[in-house]
């Protein structure tokens, strides 16, 4: 019984101490995490807090569209369109080397490409900027984790090479790097937002705070000056001439006289700023850089000198040598020899011989001093960035054959604007009045100011309808029943030795109407072959622009016939424009399918021209290139709205008749 007693307590004992020693774990245990939480949530709570915040929640940016650019109409010439990118997170991808081939086939990359790629020692890597829709579905469809689509802002050109070297582009980052998208880019740039994003572990986001987000990001617009259906015009024309002359470059510039806008600026080879990886020197806006000589397109600008100073009148003779004639051991030649011409003649038939004398009689001071004041030998003022002054030496460095030189267009150098701008004052009755390119904003254009008395210009205009309505040397610039005015040039090009070789330079500079200008249209070829001369090579393009543009506008009087020069396979094609305003007309126009980059809108002409499709096509659905260049054909410029790459919907919709007054369309787009 004892026995019993003691084995009892004995394990009553083992009992307790084991129960003991279990709360004792528990309290110790219990400690520990109390200990591990008080460590936790207050030593190092707001050191976990931090890095909780980095891992779920991140300062991202959101920078808005980027502004669109319009012609002096209203019509889109430049707009930017969602398009998605792909990047990958490394790190994420469960097998990168499985991966490789799926991203290649997807993307419509090399392998090895891929490969390189991942194989980089980052957490964030491009794999491709701006895919198309179709690549973006395959990278959905495919369902890597770690690859991600990330939605950015592409610039698109509707009418791609129409006026594409004074829009300039953009790069892939959406900064502006050349033209109008380069001077205008702190203007146009979307503005730059940040905002909180919170993620899951996945990285989905979860929350969006509206910091940022409530304002307007978008870029501000720009208007041009630049009339879209004249910028076709004047690029067709020059095309056909530098093809049919086989000339090396072109410029065509076409500005609203009583204003001094800007009309058209037209470059060739075209550039087309959809396809910015092209030949870089066809960025180049000739326009503005090319500085050349002017040849006897400059004569006109002599004339007004010495007529200012009275230096010779209306009636002055001069003797032409007979086309030969040697200043200073120097032969200056005519084209034709010629005995005695007064002065309006002299510059109508485009004599070196008595322009030379005249620039002799007037002095190299005087000259200098009008060429001067008239813009030659500095920057037109125009917001494009780069442009050439030119070359208008001092005349104290100008010996007597330099002075004989300049006075008919040789031994100084100008751009197109200068060109323009020189040419607006004689139009102008003597008073100089600047260029303009852009609308809105307001540019900045100066003062005005007087170079020639009024009766001077009125002589010197006098004397230029003489060169085209006469028998001058611009007669293939005539239009029947409008009076014309120009002169023409053809200047020789210097070689490498300084020496004149045998290149030329062929322009020709025209008003539209002559006796009341509505138009300047000045044509430059350089070195077209074999024919070189301004009166053979421009003249007739100078022709072409200033008519279809007066038939555009609706003032080509009534029952005007005319042939229109169309394409390199010298084909004449006939057109009669009945009236004007909504008049019936016929033009059968197509491009040449040799040129490059046939993208740019097919333009009707507008009010006096009709094309003979009557219903509204179908473009909802189709990417919105795919749906311009279905229109082109219709002689349609789309309006756009909204954000992306894919129609949604259309105004008119499809299948209707096309209203009589005008076609147009607008587009709705949406995100693929």
């Amino acid at each position: 019984m004892k026995n019993d007693r003691l084995n009892k307590a004995s394990s009553r004992d083992w009992v307790q101490i084991r129960m003991a020693l279990l709360g004792a774990c528990v309290l110790l245990i219990w400690g520990g995490l109390w200990y591990r939480a008080f460590q936790v949530q207050v030593v190092r709570g707001p050191e976990l807090t931090a890095m909780a915040a980095r891992q779920h929640k991140a300062a991202e940016f959101e920078r808005g569209m980027r502004g669109e650019i319009f012609d002096r109409q209203g019509r889109l010439l430049a707009k930017s369109t969602g398009i998605q990118s792909v990047y990958v997170r490394p790190l994420e991808l469960e097998n990168p080397e499985a991966a490789v081939p799926i991203l290649a086939a997807a993307l419509e990359m090399p392998a090895g490409q891929v490969r390189t790629l991942l194989g980089r020692p980052q957490n964030f890597i491009w794999l491709s900027r701006q895919i198309s829709d179709r690549n973006a579905r395959n990278i959905i469809n495919a369902g890597l984790r770690g690859v991600y689509l990330a939605e950015e802002s592409a610039r698109f050109y509707p009418h791609g090479h129409l006026a594409g070297q004074v829009l300039g582009f953009v790069g892939l980052d959406g900064e502006g790097l050349e033209g109008v998208e380069k001077t205008y880019d702190e203007m146009l740039a979307g503005r730059k937002a940040t905002f909180v994003a919170q993620r899951d572990a996945s990285g989905r986001r979860m929350y969006l705070d509206a910091q940022g987000r409530e304002e307007d990001l978008r870029g501000r617009n720009v208007t041009l000056t630049l009339d879209a259906q004249i910028q076709f015009f004047a690029e067709e024309a020059l095309a056909v001439t530098v093809k049919s002359f086989n000339g090396k470059t072109g410029m065509a510039l076409v500005v609203h006289v009583p204003s001094g806008d800007i009309l058209a600026m037209a470059n060739y080879p075209f550039f087309n700023p959809n396809m910015p990886r092209q030949n870089a020197e066809q960025w180049r806006n000739r326009i503005l850089l090319d500085a050349l000589e002017p040849g006897s397109t400059l004569k006109p600008m002599l004339m007004a000198a010495a007529l200012e100073e009275r230096v010779i009148t209306n009636d002055t003779i001069y003797y032409c040598e007979e086309g030969q004639w040697r200043l200073t051991g120097v032969n200056i030649r005519d084209v034709k020899g010629r005995g005695w011409l007064p002065a309006n003649k002299i510059l109508r038939y485009s004599s070196n011989i008595c322009s030379a004398k005249i620039g002799l009689d007037l002095g190299a001071t005087k000259y200098h001093d009008y060429l001067q004041k008239m813009g030659f030998g500095e920057r037109s003022g125009l917001p494009l960035l780069g442009e050439n002054p030119g070359l208008l030496r001092p005349p104290k460095s100008w010996y007597p054959v330099d002075l004989a030189a300049v006075s008919f267009g040789q031994g100084m150098s100008a751009n197109a604007l200068q060109m323009a701008r020189a040419y607006l004052v004689l139009a102008n009755r003597g008073v100089m009045r600047p260029l303009r390119l852009i609308r809105d904003p307001e540019q900045d254009v100066g003062n005005l100011s007087v170079v020639f008395r009024e009766e001077v210009a009125q002589t010197v205009m006098r004397m230029l309808r003489e060169v085209v309505e006469e028998d001058g040397t611009g007669t293939q610039a005539r239009i029947p029943g409008v009076i014309g005015a120009g002169k023409t040039g053809t200047a020789q090009k210097a070689t490498a030795s300084g020496r004149y070789g045998d290149r030329y330079v062929a322009s020709f500079a025209g008003f539209y109407p002559g006796d009341n200008p509505e138009y300047f249209i000045y044509v430059v070829v350089d070195e077209p072959h074999p024919q070189h001369y301004g009166g053979v090579v421009a003249a007739p393009a100078v022709r072409d622009i200033g008519l279809r543009s007066l038939a555009y506008a609706g003032k080509l009087p009534e029952g005007t016939v005319f042939s229109a020069q169309e394409g390199a396979r010298g084909q004449i094609q006939s057109l009669s424009v009945q009236g004007t305003g909504v008049a019936r007309a016929g033009l059968e126009r197509s491009l040449d399918p040799s040129l490059e980059d046939n993208t740019a809108i097919d333009f009707a002409l507008a009010d006096a021209l009709t094309i003979g499709q009557d219903m509204v096509p179908n473009v909802t659905g189709m990417s919105v290139r795919r749906a311009v260049e279905r229109l082109r054909g219709f002689g349609v410029l789309p309006e756009v709205e909204g954000g992306g790459g894919i129609v949604s919907r259309q105004v008119p919709e499809p299948g209707q008749p096309w209203p009589a007054h005008e076609r147009r369309l607008t587009l709705w787009l949406e995100v693929s």
